[in-house]
């Protein structure tokens, strides 16, 4: 078994999956919210990191890009299922900030990760 130390990427990773989790229950203990926004709120927001887990263990550098890029897209989708949930007064503007800031600090890493490897040749 390997001995990874944890990245920032990692780390925030698993941060935002934590605070996701829970979002993701207050929002299903709300009896009018549309379930369906929180289902594809929990598929995204969750499918972030597991696909930075999968980057890890990528087979070669395009398969690490590829995998980084779905989670990129995927951390996309969750800040367009916030933007909802938050129009629909189901988040505070507070909530809807505090999370996007959060996402946005992985999207900002991501995409510096994806640019950088590229630059280095695939």
């Amino acid at each position: 078994m390997l001995n990874r130390k944890p990245n920032p990427l990692q780390i925030k990773t698993d941060l935002l999956m934590e605070r996701m989790v829970k979002l993701i229950v207050y929002l299903r203990g709300k009896s009018n919210i549309e379930k369906a926004w929180v289902n594809q709120l929990s598929r995204c927001g969750t499918s972030i990191g597991a696909n930075i887990a999968e980057s890890r263990n990528a087979q070669s550098r395009a398969d690490f890009v590829n995998k980084l890029n779905i989670a990129l897209k995927e951390a996309d989708e969750t800040t367009y299922w916030i933007k909802m949930l938050h129009q629909g007064q189901y988040l505070s503007d507070i909530e809807k900030d505090s999370i996007n800031k959060d996402v946005r600090e992985i999207i900002s890493l991501l995409t510096s990760i994806i640019k950088t490897t590229k630059s280095n040749g695939l």
